[in-house]
Formats: C-alpha cells, sequence, structure tokens
C-alpha cells in the first residue's frame, strides 16, 4: 500500500495551527487535502513571520501537500463552491471562531443530514456547547485556563509551554478521531460528528498533576526543568558549569546510579533518600550530594558514565543543534518539500510503516488550486477570477 489514505478527500475551513496540523497529518498519509481560504489573506498564519524565505514559519510546517482554494464563502458563488465540495468529501474539518459554520448554514447537523457517510470534525478553544463555547481561544489563554501555567516555569514566574501545545493537542485529538470515524465508517457506512476543543485535549495532558492534586491534597509545585514528584530528575551542574540532565524512575536505577555512578553506595541505607517519595522530601540536599559527585568530570565523561550504568540522561540541546541531531541524521529523518519560495527542508511523519510512500507535496500559495478546482466541480473558473484580489495581509 503506498499511500494509505489515498482517495479520501478532505475539505478544511481551516486557519493558525490546529486545524491545519490535523489535516496536514492527513496529507502526510495520502488523503487530498482542500484548503480553503480568504481571498487575498489567505490563512492568517501566512502572515504571524517572514522567516522562511519570506514565508511564515508556522504556515510551513502545518500546510504541506495542500490544495488552496480561495473563494469568500460569504457570497452565494463562494457557498456553491463550498456545497460541491462537502458533497464529494470524505471528512470536513473546520476551526473558524464559534458559530461561523453555523452562520454559513454549514453546521454539522444540517451537513450530516445531507451528507450520512461525511465525518464532520469541528475544532473550537472550548467546545461547541457550554458556558465557554462562544469565546475566543488562543494557546496561551487556553494554557492558562487548563492549570499547565500553574506546574510550569517556577514558583516565582510561571511560563508557557515554548510551542503551541494547546492547538497540537487539539490536532492530534481531530487527526485521531478522523481516522477512528473513517475505521468505524467501513463497518457502518456512517459518517461522524466530532467536537475537538483545546481544552479537554490540553487537560487531558494534565492528568499526572490533576490526580495529584485531588487525592494528594494539594498541587504539584511548579519545578522549573525538575520534576515535582520524581527525584533525581532534571539538571545537576557538573565540571566548568556545565549541565547535564538526568531521571531516575524506580529503585533499581537509584542502586544502580548510587553504586556505579556517584560510588556512594552508603547513599542506599540513608533514609532521606529510601524511596522516591522521600527523594523528592530532600531533592534539595540530593541536588548538592550528585552536583559534588559529579563536578570534577566535564559533560562527556559524565553522560559516558550514567550511560554505562543504564541511567537516562540527556544534554540540552539548542534548537540548531536539534538541526544537526545526529539521531535523526542517521534515521534519515529529514526530506525536503517545495514551496512558494523554492525547497525548504521538512520532517518526514514519525509514525510509517517502512512500505508506505510519504507524498511530502508542495506547500501551496493562497488559492493556487481554485481555477483547477472551480473547473473539476462543473462551474466557469472566470466567474470567479474577479472575485481575487492580490495576494497578501489584509489591513484593518
Amino acid at each position: 500500500m503506498s499511500e494509505p489514505l489515498s482517495g479520501l478527500l478532505v475539505v478544511s475551513l481551516e486557519q493558525a495551527i490546529a486545524a491545519p496540523l490535523a489535516t496536514r497529518h492527513l496529507a502526510d498519509l495520502g488523503a487530498r487535502v482542500v484548503k480553503v481560504e480568504r481571498p487575498g489573506e489567505g490563512d492568517f498564519a501566512r502572515h504571524y513571520d517572514a522567516t522562511v524565505k519570506g514565508q511564515s514559519s508556522h504556515f510551513v510546517w502545518a500546510n504541506r501537500s495542500k490544495e488552496s482554494v480561495a473563494v469568500d464563502f460569504k457570497t452565494a458563488r463562494g457557498r456553491a463552491v463550498l456545497e460541491r465540495l462537502v458533497a464529494r468529501a470524505d471528512v470536513l474539518v473546520s476551526n473558524l471562531a464559534p458559530g461561523a459554520m453555523e452562520r454559513l448554514g454549514m453546521g454539522a447537523s444540517r451537513l450530516r443530514g445531507d451528507h450520512p457517510h461525511l465525518i464532520v470534525c469541528t475544532i473550537s478553544g472550548y467546545g461547541t456547547t457550554g458556558p465557554y463555547a462562544a469565546r475566543r481561544a488562543y494557546d496561551l489563554l487556553v494554557q492558562c485556563e487548563a492549570g499547565l501555567l500553574a506546574v510550569t516555569g517556577t514558583e516565582d514566574e510561571p511560563a508557557k509551554v515554548g510551542i503551541a501545545i494547546a492547538d497540537i493537542a487539539a490536532a492530534m485529538y481531530a487527526y485521531s478521531g478522523i481516522l477512528a470515524a473513517l475505521v468505524a465508517r467501513q463497518r457502518t457506512g456512517e459518517g461522524a460528528t466530532l467536537d475537538v476543543s483545546m481544552l479537554e485535549s490540553l487537560v487531558e495532558w494534565m492528568g499526572f498533576p490533576l490526580y495529584y492534586a485531588s487525592y494528594g491534597g494539594r498541587s504539584p509545585a511548579p519545578s522549573g526543568a525538575r520534576h515535582s514528584a520524581i527525584a533525581p530528575y532534571g539538571p545537576f551542574c557538573v565540571r566548568d558549569g556545565a549541565r547535564v540532565f538526568l531521571g531516575v524512575q524506580n529503585d533499581r536505577e537509584w542502586r544502580r546510579l548510587c553504586l556505579r555512578v556517584l560510588r556512594r553506595p552508603e547513599l542506599l541505607t540513608d533514609p532521606r533518600f529510601a524511596s522516591n517519595p522521600s527523594r523528592v522530601a530532600h531533592a534539595a540536599e540530593l541536588q548538592l550530594i550528585i552536583e559534588a559527585a559529579l563536578a570534577g568530570d566535564p559533560v562527556d565523561r559524565v553522560l559516558e558514565r550514567l550511560d554505562d550504568a543504564g541511567i537516562a540522561s540527556a544534554q540540552m540541546r539548542t534548537v540548531h543543534q536539534v538541526l544537526a541531531h545526529e539521531q535523526l541524521a542517521a534515521r534519515l529523518r529529514w526530506t525536503q518539500v517545495d514551496s512558494p519560495s523554492g525547497p525548504i527542508w521538512a520532517l518526514r511523519p514519525p509514525a510509517l510503516d517502512p512500505l508506505w510512500s510519504v507524498p511530502m507535496r508542495p506547500i501551496p500559495s493562497v488559492g493556487q488550486h481554485t481555477a483547477a478546482i472551480i473547473a473539476e466541480l462543473g462551474l466557469d473558473p472566470d466567474d470567479y477570477a474577479r472575485d481575487q484580489p492580490a495576494p497578501g495581509p489584509v489591513s484593518d
């Protein structure tokens, strides 16, 4: 099987990250993804920055292997294009502003009534029902509402996660939900209605702190790069002020650390470190002991000692160092995709069967495929050409 989702048509009224990333994953598996954009401006994520040969770093990441059709779906002609696309589609994805699809007359209940086979996936900040349904949501705001900022950073200063983690969480649940709905449709012939919220997706990922707080009586304290419930875990200083990161998950690993790395067998009988909870309670003292034992060696030697003892460890890499990571290179994870500004690098999808072909098709410009798709739908492209403004961001 060359492309697992070959032959499937996904239509997406998408913007920003959550829906585009979900549909890009489908495109990576061979689905045909038609991205419906605003004429002229297109997806506003195209204009977040211009660092990738004049293109947005967010946009090029989430939008390869798609076709772009630019129509004003608030007009009768634009809605005609949408209706014909949806009639042919297997999946419809949207993450427009709350209530936008209903105002267009394209709510999930109506579309499922007209097209029972259709899988409709709506991605929003807080879900389509409940008191927050009409609220706009951005990644940082959902991180706040999900309690993530309460457990990141330090006790003195909260910190958001440095990537759009709420968007990414919602994208991955939309992606897996759509795949599950496709499998179910093979058995029943029926589509599905999926309501994916960024809040619920991220709260699911907050499982550990939620259980810890609910049953432990207190929330886990923000611990920076360390762990609030496991020790030793996190960064430790070695020679010349450098740091290594290590993690000890159980008593077997603790024993190996004491005997083979720290060379401090007496720690095994020290009541302060007899169990993981006691090590967490005395984490500051343990930090000093470990750093004193490692202070004489440079980073490379410490990492070698940890590897020899079977202790998980890592060095903190810069983003540029990740691009040159020897493990990614050895596994041939990098490739190229074309774009309106020429070829750019891309990471191959993480979950692949060796026999699958991965399309890795170009990143589209705004409306690049409008005329071809309109003609494919049996409409006259010339009727739509005059509706197309020049590409570029629309000023307020």
